[in-house]
């Protein structure tokens, strides 16, 4: 699945969240995208100033490969969440 702006020509930007209830450190998320994700301790975290991005498809295989889908990828302008994509 490629990404796109949307037809509009607006700017596309996603925003980045893991549910640190759900979370078990698996560490997934940094193995695929280490600019975007942390694993200071037992639970993975959005690195500071990255939870705003352009669109990506690394970080919707970041939402799926999480073993308890605790990563949530939405779309600023919708409210829409993109990942993790239903398989």
């Amino acid at each position: 699945m490629t990404a796109r702006a949307p037809a509009d020509g607006k700017d596309a930007a996603w925003h980045l969240a893991v549910d640190q209830g759900q979370c078990i450190g698996s560490g997934m998320c940094v193995a695929l995208v280490p600019d975007r994700f942390a694993l200071p301790g037992n639970t993975a975290r959005v690195l500071p100033g990255a939870a705003d991005n352009s669109p990506d498809a690394t970080l919707l295989d970041a939402a799926d490969s999480c073993p308890v889908l605790a990563i949530t990828v939405t779309d600023r302008a919708t409210g829409r969440t993109i990942g993790p994509r239903p398989a």
